[in-house]
């Protein structure tokens, strides 16, 4: 059957990873829009919640959204805020210069094109990231954990992405994410190939029964040659 499907992690892996502090972002966000004597402290309930729910994402699986972080902190966002929240983080989302080329070649393949990220911001959100940089016509499914139970490494949210594209089989996909847990062990687990994209904050294997990857690779540009071996075997 060779491969049917290639399904990428976001952050860090279709765009290249950025070290950021989380505060800095809502500081910005808040300042333009809030009093300056409540901008510290809803700046504070924020992170505080973001901080809550990636915890929670990480250890229990389960999925939060933008909506409940805003919830849990008391702010109610204007539409105002809530673009300059997707302005102030426009310098981090840039798609990676390799993907349309990587997208295209896979497509003259026939194989299909997936998006599966743990992610708090909305199909919307990610969508006006892609349609910006000229990709979203190639996808031919996503799933983001805002929309669904679970985040990965969750076998249920890579069954829901691979539903997404229209693959059956786990083990004619492939998934390319930078997270050893979430991404790697996850989709290893769940019966998919998986290729981490390494970058400089990416965690060892140094868990006990982590499943390492089928490949590793540095740069998007090393994936399609793993690819297409799978692909014709």
């Amino acid at each position: 059957m060779g491969v049917q499907a290639v399904i990428f992690d976001w952050g860090g892996t279709l765009t290249p990873w950025h070290d950021l502090e989380l505060a800095d972002i809502w500081r910005t966000v808040c300042a333009a829009h809030l009093p300056p004597d409540a901008v510290e402290k809803t700046v504070a309930a924020l992170v505080a919640a973001e901080d809550e729910l990636w915890r929670r994402g990480t250890e229990e699986h389960r999925s939060a959204t933008l909506a409940e972080a805003f919830a849990m902190a008391g702010v109610e966002p204007s539409e105002a805020l809530l673009d300059t929240h997707f302005e102030t983080w426009t310098p981090h989302t840039h798609t990676d210069p390799a993907v349309p080329g990587l997208f295209t070649a896979l497509r003259e393949r026939g194989i299909k094109i997936g998006v599966l990220s743990n992610t708090i911001w909305t199909r919307d959100w990610h969508e006006r990231v892609f349609a910006r940089d000229d990709v979203l016509g190639m996808l031919d499914g996503a799933v983001y954990s805002s929309e669904i139970p679970w985040t990965k490494p969750h076998a249920e949210a890579f069954r829901a992405a691979m539903d997404a594209v229209g693959a059956t089989d786990p083990g004619s996909c492939v998934f390319v994410g930078d997270r050893p847990f979430d991404d790697i062990h996850g989709a290893k687990a769940a019966g998919l190939r998986a290729v981490q994209i390494w970058h400089q904050t990416t965690h060892a294997f140094d868990r006990p029964g982590l499943t390492p990857p089928d490949a590793l690779i540095h740069d998007l540009d090393e994936l399609l040659p793993h690819v297409e071996r799978w692909h014709s075997a």
